[in-house]
C-alpha cells in the first residue's frame, strides 16, 4: 500500500506570542493530516517558546526546536534540516492557512507533476483583506511555467513572488540551498536559486495563504537595510548575465525601479539617511549604468521618463511622480490597477 505523502510546515518564531496561537491553530485544522510541524523558536525573549511547546505536547505532529537568536534566515536554514517530508511550506508566524490549503497544494503539485506550487494569499488588514487580481483573475485555471519562463517572472515579480512563504516547494529542491543569514530580503536571491533548478512551477489564483499586515512587520518601517532588496538584485543580476543572458534588459529595468523607489524612500525618511550618504550612492549607480538603464526601459515610456528626469536631477523625478499623482486624482489620467477587496473571513 502506498506511503502518504508527508509535508513539513517550517514555522520561525520570535516575538509572536500574540499571533502565534491563531497561526497554529490553523496548521492543525488543516484537511491534510499528514504533517510534519517544525517550530524554530528562534531565541523568542517573550512566551512565543512556551506556547510552542505546549502544542507539541497536544500534537504528536509537532516538533520545537529552540535555539539563540539567528534571525529569519537562521531559523529557516535550522528548520530545513529537519523537513523529512515530501514537500515543504515555509509558513511565517503571525500568518495563518486556510483550512484546505495544505491539501490543495499538494493536489496540484501532483496533478501537474511540479516541483513548485504558489498560491495566492490575502493581504490581511485588521478592518479589511485586499487580494492581487491583477495578474491572475480568481476563475483562472493554474497556470504552468517552464524554468525559463519562471525565472522570466520572477524578475518581473508580479505573478510570480520573490519570497519563500506561500509556497509548497518538493523538499529535496530546497534542502540544500540555505537563505543567507544577517541580512532583509533573503528571499530575492534564494528565490533565483530554487527557480533555477526547478522544471515545473504552478501558480494558482487562489488565496490559500493570510498575509498579515502590521505596523511592526519589517516592511512597515524604512530604514537603509531595506537597501539589501537591491543588493540581492544585483547579486542575482551577476547570476543571470552568465545563466539567462536573454534576460539581462529585463533584470536591469527590475535594478532601476527598485532603485528610484528606495531613493524616494530614503528621501521621505531623510533623518535615517544622514548627509544623504545612501541616496549618493544610488544617485551614482543611476549615473555610471544610464545606457544600459536606458536600453532597458525602452518599451516602458513612464519609467523611460523617470530615467531621464533622475539622471538630470533626482528632485525632477519626484515632480514627475507627483504631477502624475495629482493628474490621477483629477482623473486626467487612468488610475493604475488595485487589490481587490473582499469579505473578511474571520476566525
Amino acid at each position: 500500500m502506498k506511503q502518504p505523502v508527508t509535508v513539513s510546515i517550517v514555522v520561525p518564531v520570535y516575538k509572536v506570542e500574540q499571533y502565534l496561537r491563531k497561526c497554529l491553530d490553523s496548521i492543525l485544522e488543516q484537511t491534510y493530516p499528514h504533517l510534519q510541524i517544525i517550530i524554530v523558536d528562534d531565541g523568542s525573549p517573550d512566551r512565543s517558546g512556551d506556547i510552542a511547546d505546549q502544542y507539541a505536547k497536544q500534537d504528536s505532529r509537532i516538533q520545537v526546536i529552540h535555539q539563540e537568536n539567528k534571525g529569519l534566515s537562521g531559523a529557516r536554514n535550522t528548520g530545513i534540516q529537519y523537513a523529512a517530508g515530501e514537500y515543504t511550506v515555509y509558513l511565517d508566524s503571525d500568518d495563518w492557512l486556510e483550512q484546505f490549503a495544505i491539501e490543495k497544494l499538494v493536489w496540484l503539485a501532483q496533478k501537474y507533476k511540479a516541483d513548485l506550487v504558489q498560491s495566492n494569499f490575502y493581504y490581511a488588514y485588521e478592518h479589511e483583506q485586499l487580494v492581487d487580481y491583477r495578474y491572475q483573475q480568481a476563475d483562472d485555471r493554474p497556470l504552468l511555467l517552464s524554468r525559463e519562463q519562471a525565472i522570466e517572472a520572477l524578475i518581473i515579480n508580479q505573478k510570480l513572488k520573490n519570497f519563500a512563504w506561500g509556497k509548497l516547494y518538493k523538499t529535496e529542491l530546497i534542502k540544500d540551498i540555505p537563505f543567507q543569514e544577517g541580512r532583509l530580503f533573503e528571499d530575492v536571491l534564494w528565490a533565483y536559486l530554487v527557480m533555477k533548478k526547478a522544471e515545473r512551477v504552478v501558480l494558482d489564483a487562489e488565496p490559500l495563504f493570510y498575509y498579515l499586515q502590521r505596523e511592526t512587520s519589517i516592511t512597515a518601517d524604512y530604514s537603509p537595510r531595506n537597501l539589501d532588496f537591491i543588493k540581492g538584485l544585483k547579486e542575482r543580476h551577476q547570476m543571470i548575465t552568465t545563466d539567462f543572458p536573454e534576460l539581462i534588459p529585463l533584470s536591469n529595468k527590475e535594478i532601476l525601479r527598485a532603485t528610484l523607489l528606495h531613493h524616494q524612500l530614503l528621501y521621505f525618511n531623510r533623518e535615517k539617511d544622514q548627509q544623504g550618504v545612501h541616496r549618493k550612492k544610488l544617485e551614482k549607480s543611476v549615473k555610471e549604468g544610464y545606457q544600459k538603464f536606458e536600453i532597458s526601459v525602452e518599451d516602458e515610456p513612464v519609467l523611460a521618463k523617470q530615467l531621464k528626469f533622475f539622471y538630470r536631477h533626482p528632485s525632477l523625478n519626484l515632480g514627475f511622480l507627483l504631477v502624475r499623482k495629482s493628474l490621477r486624482r483629477a482623473k486626467l489620467l487612468p488610475a493604475p490597477a488595485r487589490l481587490e477587496r473582499v469579505k473578511i473571513k474571520r476566525g
